[in-house]
Order: C-alpha cells, then sequence, then structure tokens
C-alpha cells in the first residue's frame, strides 16, 4: 500500500495497523445532576433555559442519547429515561446535527460540524463516553451524513460527499458494492477478500458528477476491525442517504434525489440491482423501514398524490415488488413522521394538521392477506404543538422530541405507548423564558394571493397592544422555500414582540405542509409569483387593523432572507427596512459558489443555473439593486459554505454605494444555521435594535 493512501470514508491515512482496535479517547464522564420541579440544587444547574432534541433510545429503551444545548452550543448526552443524571458524551466544541445508538447497544453514532459550517463529520462513542473516534468525514474537502445502523449494530451506513479534485484512495471503483456471490449476511455488510485488500485499504474511489463532487455510501465497522464496505454511488442525486437494511443484509433502503424529486430506492446489495423505486415526500429523510423477514416495505410518500401517506409494499425474494397499496392516509393531511417499531408490528405515525402535529399508533399484521393490513388507530394526546422526532425505546414504549408555542424542544417518553411523561433533563416551561412575559400562542390567518391561491401564516401581537391598534410590524419569512411555519416557541419573535413589534410569520407559495401543489407552485416563472406573495401578506394584516402600514419591516433566513433582498427592491416602498439572514442575494453568484451537492439540489427549485441563466439573473436581487430606498441590515456565518457570505457582501456593498445606511454582522464560528447560544442571543438582539430603531414612532 502506498504511503499517502486514505481510508476512503474517514479521510484519514491508512495506518500500518488499520486492522487494530482504536486507543480509548478518554475516561468515562461523571454523570451531571440536573434541576427539578424542586428548583436548582448546585452551581452545575444554574445553566440558561435549555432545549433538548433528536433522541435515541438503547436496545432495552432505559437510556437516551440525545442533542442538548445547555453548554451553549449542541452536544452529545446520554442517561436514563426516567433519572435526572445524564452524561455529557462530547465535550468538544463542534455542534451535534443528529444521534442513533446502535442496536445492539455497544455504540452511539453522531454528526457534527466541526467549526459550526457546512461541513460534517460521523462520529461513534460508547456510551460511557470513552472509545470515541471518527467513522468518516475526517478530510475537510468531504462532508459526512450518518445512516442507519446494520440491525445486529455490527457496521453503520455514511454517506460521503465529495469533490472529484481529491484523490481519497488509490485504484477504481468497482462495478458492484459487495461480492456478487454473497456469501452470508456478515460478508455481504462487511466485505469479503474479494473487495477488500485487507483493512484500512479500500480500492473504492468516489464518482465525478458535473457539479464537481460525487456521492458514495458505505457500511463502516465502529470497531475499525473491518474496512468500510461501498454500498451506492449517485453521480447526480444530489442527496443520497441509507435509511434501512433488511435484517438478512440482502436490501437497503435509500433516499436519494433534488429537492422536490426525491425517491425511495430498493437496492439489493449482492449484486447492487435496483429492484424498487417510488417518488417520496420531502423532509424527514428516515422515509422507512423494511418488516423483520424482509418481505414487507413501508414507506412514507406523495406518489401520485397531493399529501404523503403511508404506503405498504410487498416484496418477493429478490426484492421485486409484487404488491403496492396505501394503508393510511388522511384527506388534505400529509404523513409528516413515521416510525416503525422493531418488531414490525406498530407504526407510529406524525400527521401535519395545518402547521400542528396529530400523532396515532397503528398496528401492522404483515401475514394478513391486503388490503386489510392494518388495525384502528389509537390517537395519542400531545401536551404541545409539534412533534419533530419518534424512535422506538423498547418493546411497546417511544421517545418523542415535541415543541410548541410555549416552550423550548424536549423530549417525552411513552412508556405505555399512549401516555406521555416529560424526560426529568428536559427543561421545564417555565425555564423557557425568564419571568415576567409569558410565550403566546399565534394565531393562524389565511391570506389570499391576487391569483387566488390560499396561503397561510402565524401572526404574533406584542403584549399589551390595545384592541384595533395597529402595530409596527415585522414580516418574517422562513427558509427552504420548502420550510413550513409552524406554532413554535421561537426566541427571535420573543425578542422582537418585547420590543412592542408584531410579527407575521407566513407560508407563501413554494412551502411546505400545504400539498404537492403549492410546493411545486414558484417553480420556473412561478417564482414571480411568490415575490408577490409578500405584498399580498402584508395587505392582508393591514386590511385585517393589526399592522401599520407606515411601521412594516421585512426579515428572513436563508431562502427568507433571499426574499427578503428581492422584497425591498420589487416593492421599495412598502417596507422601512429589511434584515436579511444567510441569504442569496443573485442566484448565479449563488450557485457558483456554494458547495456542489447543494447547486446539485438546489437547480430543480431555483433554476439550472446554464439552461435557466437569464430566469435566474431575472429573479436576482442584485439585478434590480437601483430600486432599494430604504436601509438594511444582514447577518452572515463566516463559514457558511451553503449560501456563501460573499452574498450579503456584494448587497451591502451595493446599497452603501447608493448612500442608503447599511451594515454587515459577520457571526464567528457558525455556518448557514447559528448553533452557538452567544452568536445566537448576538444575532437576535441586533436584529431587535435595528428593527426598534427603523420601526419608531409613527412618522
Amino acid at each position: 500500500m502506498a504511503a499517502d493512501a486514505r481510508n476512503p470514508v474517514t479521510g484519514e491515512p491508512a495506518a500500518p495497523n488499520a486492522g487494530a482496535a482504536p486507543p480509548s479517547s478518554g475516561v468515562a464522564p461523571e454523570a451531571v445532576p440536573l434541576p427539578d420541579a424542586r428548583g436548582h440544587r448546585d452551581a452545575v444547574t444554574r445553566l440558561r433555559a435549555h432545549g433538548c432534541w433528536y433522541p435515541s433510545a438503547d436496545p432495552d429503551g432505559a437510556e437516551a442519547a440525545f442533542i442538548c444545548d445547555r453548554g451553549g452550543v449542541p452536544q452529545l448526552w446520554a442517561g436514563p429515561v426516567d433519572g435526572e443524571d445524564v452524561r455529557l458524551l462530547d465535550a468538544s466544541p463542534d455542534p451535534v446535527i443528529e444521534v442513533s445508538w446502535s442496536p445492539d447497544g455497544r455504540w452511539i453514532g453522531y454528526t457534527t460540524a466541526p467549526g459550526g459550517g457546512e461541513h460534517t463529520r460521523v462520529l461513534c462513542v460508547r456510551p460511557d463516553g470513552t472509545g470515541r473516534r471518527i467513522l468518516a468525514g475526517a478530510d475537510p474537502d468531504t462532508s459526512a451524513h450518518l445512516g442507519c445502523w446494520a440491525h445486529d449494530g455490527s457496521a453503520v451506513a455514511v454517506t460521503l460527499a465529495a469533490p472529484v479534485t481529491r484523490a481519497h484512495v488509490n485504484g477504481t471503483r468497482p462495478s458492484a458494492p459487495a461480492d456478487p456471490g454473497g456469501t452470508d449476511s456478515r460478508a455481504a455488510l462487511l466485505g469479503t477478500a474479494t473487495d477488500l485488500v485487507g483493512p484500512g485499504a479500500v480500492t473504492h474511489a468516489a464518482p465525478a458528477t458535473r457539479a464537481g463532487g460525487g456521492l458514495a455510501a458505505y457500511l463502516v465497522d465502529p470497531d475499525g476491525l473491518m474496512s468500510p464496505v461501498l454500498l451506492a454511488t449517485e453521480a447526480h442525486a444530489a442527496t443520497l442517504r441509507v435509511c434501512d437494511l433488511s435484517a438478512d443484509g440482502a436490501l437497503a433502503l435509500l433516499r436519494r434525489g433534488p429537492r422536490g424529486r426525491r425517491e425511495a430506492v430498493v437496492r439489493r446489495l449482492d449484486d447492487a440491482t435496483t429492484t424498487a423505486t417510488l417518488r417520496v415526500a420531502d423532509g424527514d429523510p428516515w422515509i422507512g423501514r423494511f418488516s423483520p423477514d424482509g418481505r414487507t416495505l413501508w414507506l412514507r410518500s406523495d406518489a401520485h398524490r397531493e399529501h404523503a401517506a403511508l404506503f405498504e409494499l410487498v416484496l418477493d425474494a429478490d426484492g421485486v415488488p409484487c404488491g403496492r397499496t396505501v394503508v393510511a392516509e388522511r384527506a388534505g393531511t400529509g404523513l409528516e413522521l413515521l416510525s416503525l417499531g422493531h418488531d414490525g408490528r406498530t407504526a407510529v405515525l406524525a400527521w401535519n394538521v395545518q402547521g400542528a402535529s396529530e400523532l396515532e399508533l397503528v398496528e401492522t399484521f404483515p401475514a394478513a392477506p391486503l388490503p386489510d393490513t392494518t388495525g384502528p388507530a389509537r390517537p395519542v394526546s400531545l401536551p404541545h404543538e409539534v412533534v419533530t422526532r419518534i424512535v422506538p425505546a423498547g418493546a411497546g414504549r417511544l421517545l418523542l422530541a415535541l415543541s410548541g408555542s410555549r416552550r423550548r424542544p424536549g423530549v417525552w417518553w411513552a412508556p405505555e405507548g399512549v401516555s406521555l411523561l416529560r424526560t426529568p433533563w428536559s427543561a421545564r416551561d417555565e425555564d423557557t423564558v425568564p419571568p415576567g412575559r409569558p410565550p403566546a400562542r399565534p394565531v393562524s390567518l389565511r391570506p389570499v394571493a391576487r391569483d387566488g391561491l390560499v396561503l397561510s401564516g402565524w401572526y404574533h401581537r406584542a403584549p399589551g397592544r390595545a384592541p384595533g391598534e395597529p402595530a409596527p410590524c415585522v414580516l418574517y419569512l422562513h427558509g427552504g422555500p420548502e420550510e413550513q411555519e409552524r406554532p413554535l416557541f421561537n426566541p427571535l419573535y420573543h425578542e422582537l414582540l418585547g420590543r412592542g413589534l408584531d410579527v407575521f410569520a407566513p407560508d407563501v407559495r413554494g412551502s411546505a405542509g400545504h400539498g404537492r401543489s403549492f410546493v411545486d407552485a414558484d417553480l420556473g416563472e412561478g417564482r414571480f409569483a411568490a415575490l408577490q406573495d409578500v405584498a399580498d401578506c402584508v395587505a392582508h394584516v393591514v386590511e385585517a387593523g393589526l399592522a401599520d402600514p407606515t411601521r412594516l419591516a421585512v426579515m428572513g433566513r436563508s431562502y427568507g432572507g433571499y426574499l427578503t433582498y428581492a422584497s425591498l427592491v420589487w416593492h421599495p416602498d412598502l417596507f422601512r427596512t429589511g434584515v436579511a439572514v444567510c441569504g442569496m442575494s443573485d442566484l448565479l453568484t449563488f450557485f457558483a459558489g456554494t458547495e456542489p451537492w447543494i447547486a446539485e439540489s438546489a437547480a430543480h427549485k431555483y433554476g439550472d443555473p446554464e439552461r435557466d441563466r437569464a430566469l435566474l439573473r431575472a429573479l436576482s436581487p442584485m439585478s434590480r439593486v437601483d430600486a432599494l430606498r430604504v436601509p438594511l441590515l444582514a447577518v452572515h456565518g463566516e463559514h457558511d459554505t451553503n449560501v456563501p457570505p460573499g452574498e450579503s457582501e456584494q448587497f451591502v456593498r451595493a446599497a452603501r454605494a447608493r448612500g442608503l445606511p447599511a451594515d454587515l454582522l459577520v457571526l464567528r464560528d457558525e455556518g448557514h444555521e447559528f448553533l452557538r447560544a452567544d452568536n445566537r442571543r448576538l444575532f437576535r438582539r441586533a436584529a431587535a435594535d435595528w428593527m426598534q430603531r427603523h420601526l419608531g414612532p409613527r412618522s
């Protein structure tokens, strides 16, 4: 093996003893006592109110690993679901994004964003905090994403997004991801001598895409004893995630494709044959699961439908579908989250009902003939409005991440499957905000666009406002645009409301949660209509007597930042000011500067930078910057490679060149998302100060 050979997944130089077990990265951490209803017990507990989210349970369901920001940055923690003492498993300053406990209980896999940027890596750690090691993404030129575990816990799937200009390994890519002979399940999962040169010396190479990068999914042994095995490559898929593996290791369920065109793919691993492809909805990437015998696949899909439903695919011995039916659906409502018990007999369904969640349990019976494959649904009462994640936690038990308009995210435990208990380590509701001004639930509004399309949104009223008194109002535009405004507690909104400013947060066309036609309504020339939706939303709250037409501002993040720039130049007399956060100011320079896989995915939504060049130029705020009339604040993370900081810089320069007040706030150690508590607080205060300054007394 050449001296500069690298592990294709971790990106690290392959050591001569690459097959040896890695050394422990430290001693087990001590448990940290947390607050309870009786109050704080020691100095450690007197940290700011926190959020807990993205739980994953151990095999018995007695403990949970989760993400918590009580230390000022999202970090990996673990502890008993019914106890107060939890332990910090990774004290590094790198924000944690995802968590997954192995089915055998020996490892916890998780994803981090080093430096807070868009580059991500996958690590694993023992439940006691020892043995931490990087599994994928050590090379700064790559980005790694966590997939599912093999059912015996012997390997975990990771996806690597890498530019073709970097030599990751020696050799060439084989034609099949594993030995076509397919000896036994473990060989199919971890590789055999026919496709491995030896531990740590894989001869796979990442493919190229037209944007200059490639995606490759691997199975990785967390113990480091076996070399990674290539599962799949995609040249132009934009995203690729391994969502499940059949128990015998014969089949993989993949999710691939650009935004708005995701697909579920069933792939046979012995010969790399795709046996089934079905369109699936955007949103939660964990789209489905195989039954224990591998003969049934349940999928959350919106194939040939407006809204996602639960599909059942019956597979033959070769993994080829021989029957497909919809087993759970709701008229006018989409299936948002899907969790399936390890026994394959219980499904938990979360439906998106106008932004709030409704949860139900469904018993499945794989042996029954179609279509009688599901029992009656049992509704589950929720203490807060929105469910963000559901995972099994032992036989008949669940862990749920919940949030709502009056609380920070927390983790709830369902020991009996239907009644929920708050985990002792989640923040209490009274800790969400300081005493004196509790958060208020927003009011749902339904504006109508000028072309008759019904929009929606949530109006947040500042406290102390007299009934019927028009208020200074900030129109806040979410990102995506496929995100959806939900009835959640938003610290930024709370800050603005405390300054006497109302907030209206609408879903313009292109937003999720309202059906496939609504999501696709902004494609191509339809984006001009989305720009008009902004003005129509403003007209709605003004005509309703809620907002003062002389004291309006616009603000948004990511795509909402783009809409902010665009609104200021398409509707130059509508707003007094704007705050654009990580927004695109020129769609052509965005495509030239973003990550290759992000550009690949965004082309469907915004337009191809070559074929649709004229359209992208016409839709770019920089093309109309001469129409800008008002001051603006731009905010950006210094490590943002999704929407590079140059997008904010060029718009601020152009505004200043026209003699307008324009400031740029760059947040250190942040990427496209602002994850550190101090930076988030700085951002909120800076934005609220700016809005208060420019939405002063009526002129």
